[in-house]
């Protein structure tokens, strides 16, 4: 969890205590407040210690409970400000992955020139709607999250449009396990590697893939995506990151640049994705 998302949450937990502590009706304890809200003491210790993220829920309870209603707004700004750097999976699949889906297409939309860095998957801005389907699938098994799959495939089938509009460019990288690793049937995986020849040469996309054999100056480590140099997203298995810090964006831009220089394109990234596909057999 990264040091400025902890500063954060510390410093809306001052301000839950400050609340408290100010009620109108007199100084609330932590055991009273607690009491009210029909909460364990120990939440309201952990909120106020910046040891528990609040759910929007928690901070509208908390600014009635301490007679405070009109707190409300400034609490859920704090809490919108510090989740736009850290955004757990359980808050955005609590409605499945559909809604997430629909963020990125808006962030797609905004935006001009992506760079996007790949180990081990497709990325989604190519991806076939069956390749897509079973990757939906394995991360809501994960997450234990609703399943809305086909709603999340049509969404992220949607973003794809902006492969064929002008003024936006895709520089994708992938390692080439991204070419091999059967997180779907060898069939599916196989009209994938299909759709991926396809995507060599469109005037929108540059498709770059690092081979096994290559010397590389860093290791091929974590996937993420630099919008527009302004903003880096990277993921973990608990949470979503959207980073723009300045420096922060310029470190993984420079990652990318060092991948991007152990990566083959044209020709002979073809040549990859078709021994990939010939490993398959028929499929």
């Amino acid at each position: 969890m990264s040091t400025d998302f902890q500063k954060a949450r510390a410093e809306l937990g001052i301000r839950l205590r400050e609340l408290r502590e100010s009620s109108p009706e007199g100084q609330l304890t932590g055991s009273a407040l607690a009491e009210r809200l029909g909460w364990a003491q120990s939440k309201v210790s952990k909120l106020e210690n910046g040891r528990q993220t609040a759910t929007v829920e928690d901070l509208r309870m908390w600014a009635e409970a301490t007679g405070r209603p009109d707190a409300f707004e400034e609490l859920e700004a704090r809490l919108k400000n510090l989740e736009s750097r850290i955004r757990s999976w359980r808050r955005q699949l609590a409605s499945g992955h559909r809604p997430v889906q629909e963020t990125w297409n808006a962030l797609v939309a905004d935006a001009a020139v992506f760079h996007n860095w790949e180990n081990a998957l497709i990325p989604g801005m190519v991806q076939t709607a069956e390749y897509a389907r079973h990757v939906f699938i394995r991360h809501a098994e994960l997450q234990n999250s609703p399943r809305d799959t086909e709603d999340a495939v049509r969404a992220r089938m949607r973003r794809q449009e902006h492969l064929y509009e002008s003024g936006k460019k895709f520089h994708l990288l992938v390692w080439e396990a991204a070419l091999r690793v059967l997180v779907c049937p060898p069939s599916v995986l196989a009209a994938q590697l299909d759709r991926l020849t396809g995507v060599v040469g469109m005037d929108t996309v540059e498709l770059g893939i690092v081979p096994f054999s290559a010397p590389l100056k860093i290791p091929p480590a974590g996937s993420f995506m630099v919008v527009d140099e302004r903003l880096a997203i990277t993921e973990d298995w608990h949470a979503e990151l959207w980073l723009d810090d300045p420096h922060t964006v310029a470190t993984y831009k420079r990652v990318w640049d060092r991948l991007h220089e152990s990566a083959v394109y044209g020709t002979e990234a073809q040549r990859l994705i078709s021994e990939a596909r010939q490993a398959l057999g028929g499929g």
